[in-house]
Formats: structure tokens, C-alpha cells, sequence
């Protein structure tokens, strides 16, 4: 991320300011730090994971929503993120809404400027907001995702996924790990 040249910013603020600018940005600590370009493989990685809850979503019945990028989750009074998808369950939300502001599901899409940012900085923050209660960080070089859960007692569980269907219990979805990464070139390809 590199911040740009904009006196510091509350969350409302930066959301009238970014709705009139080109390209795509975050709000950290009240700078704002515009987001990078997309490689293919991020893009692809990215539009299979939403597709991929959408579809768990439908088959489980939920009364949940999948959300692709371009939604913002309000961490705090200075923070603001636009993860890669989201699912919020409940009332649809408003079809005017630029946020969502109780998501059970976060997800950021690793990309080589953003893996210090997306476990350490996003992970704390992700779980400082109640309703999180899955946060998926996949990683579409290596094919795996993190899946950090909240527990009990205010603990955070994490393991990593390959191969395996991923239970996001609740809202009571199972996400196939594969599926995420089944349209990438073959992995010996350079990546």
C-alpha cells in the first residue's frame, strides 16, 4: 500500500471522498493507501472464491449473502477495508449500501505486496468487529488458504487448507478448498 497525499480522514469521511475517485482505496489509522493493480492470477483466484460461497451459500439454504470486492467493512472510527469477498447474513442490504457493517466472512486474496498487511495488521482488525467469525486468507501462488475461526474464549484457531473442504460453521457453509484454484494455469508454470 502507499499512502496518498490526503490530509487524515474518518471512515465517513474517506467513503464520500473515495466514491468520486478513480482506482480503488483503503483507509488505515485515517491515511488513505491506494490499492495496487491485480495480476490475472489474483483476479481469477479472487472471482473463483466468491463464486465458490455464493454457491455453498445456495446450497445450504442460507439465509446469507456472498459479496465480491468492492463493498468496504468498517473496522473502526479510521479504518476501513475492502476485502476480496465477504458473506453478511440477515436482511439483504440495502442495494445503495457502499459497506457492510457486520460480516461473517472475510476474505483477502493474497497478493506479494499485501501478505504482511493481511495476516498481521487486517487479522487483528477483521477480529475487532464482533460478527467475524471466519477470515480466509488465500494464498493463489502456493494454492492454500488460512482459515483463521473464532473460538471460544476469545481465541483465534488457524489452520491451513490444501485440499480439504473448509467447514465455515456458522453460517454452516463447506467451502472446497480446490475450487478456488481449479481455472489456474498449472502450478509448475512459473508462479
Amino acid at each position: 500500500m502507499v499512502a496518498q497525499p490526503r490530509s487524515r480522514m474518518t471512515v465517513d469521511e474517506f467513503l464520500a471522498w473515495a466514491e468520486g475517485q478513480p482506482g480503488r482505496f483503503e483507509l488505515v489509522d485515517g491515511e488513505v493507501f491506494a490499492m495496487s493493480p491485480e495480476r490475472v492470477r489474483h483476479a481469477e483466484v479472487k472471482a473463483a472464491t466468491y463464486l465458490a460461497l455464493r454457491s455453498a451459500l445456495k446450497q445450504a439454504g442460507s439465509a446469507c449473502y456472498a459479496l465480491p470486492d468492492g463493498i468496504s467493512v468498517r473496522v473502526d472510527r479510521d479504518t476501513v477495508f475492502e476485502p476480496d469477498a465477504l458473506v453478511y447474513c440477515g436482511m439483504r442490504a440495502d442495494p445503495d449500501a457502499t459497506e457492510i457493517t457486520d460480516p461473517v466472512i472475510v476474505v483477502e486474496v493474497q497478493s506479494p505486496g499485501t501478505r504482511a498487511v493481511d495476516s498481521g495488521l487486517k487479522l487483528t482488525r477483521y477480529f475487532g468487529l464482533e460478527s467475524v467469525i471466519h477470515y480466509l486468507i488465500v494464498d493463489p501462488v502456493k494454492r492454500l488458504v488460512i482459515h483463521h475461526r473464532r473460538a471460544q474464549g476469545g481465541l483465534i484457531e488457524t489452520r491451513i487448507a490444501t485440499r480439504e473442504t473448509l467447514d465455515l460453521t456458522p453460517p454452516g457453509l463447506r467451502l472446497p478448498v480446490p475450487e478456488l484454484f481449479a481455472d489456474l494455469a498449472p502450478a509448475d508454470d512459473g508462479a
